[in-house]
């Protein structure tokens, strides 16, 4: 299964940073069709309000401001797939060949996260793929307070794999990250 997580405030960037125009479509449509071409058609996690006439299901962050560890604990609730790829809006570099094969690495691995890592030995775990039983430990960090993606991949079993291209993971957070990108 697909999850697109969409729940963040966009503070640093000023609007919602997910309607942003890129390549004739919005940036959360742009990595919606490669998750589409990766893991099949994705559900959106965030506010349905905002989202709902998309065209794709959204369902509601269950700890909405939390962060995206919330937000991947709402995907992973509703899913019955094994295997969930779960990437943040704002990564315009990500293409469905790309997510296609964290997907099947993720299939043959041991693991219950296969995240990806860069030359700068950064794991990225808002472009990563999740089996169904890392639910349970990620729970328990929530439950004690954890908020922090890395604090939180120390409670399940990680495997990385190594990307070599940076701007796959590049995210856009300001206008200035924006400003690299053709937004026509």
């Amino acid at each position: 299964a697909g999850y697109v997580l969409v729940g963040g405030r966009s503070r640093r960037m000023g609007s919602d940073k997910a309607l942003l125009r890129y390549r004739g479509a919005t940036l959360l449509e742009t990595v919606a069709e490669a998750v589409s071409q990766g893991a099949g058609r994705p559900r959106l996690v965030g506010n349905r309000d905002r989202y709902d006439g998309l065209g794709y299901e959204v369902i509601p962050d269950l700890y909405p401001g939390e962060g995206p560890l919330g937000g991947i604990l709402t995907a992973l609730r509703n899913s019955s797939a094994e295997w969930n790829l779960i990437v943040a809006c704002d990564m315009p570099g990500l293409t469905g060949e790309f997510l296609g094969g964290l997907m099947e690495a993720a299939e043959r691995s041991d693991g219950e996260v296969l995240a990806p890592v860069g030359p700068d030995g950064n794991i990225q775990p808002l472009c990563a793929v999740y089996r169904l039983s890392a639910r349970p430990g990620f729970q328990r960090a929530f439950e004690r307070g954890v908020r922090r993606m890395k604090a939180a991949l120390e409670e399940v079993r990680m495997v990385t794999l190594f990307v070599p291209e940076l701007a796959r993971f590049q995210n856009v957070n300001t206008p200035g990250d924006w400003a690299t990108y053709d937004a026509g």
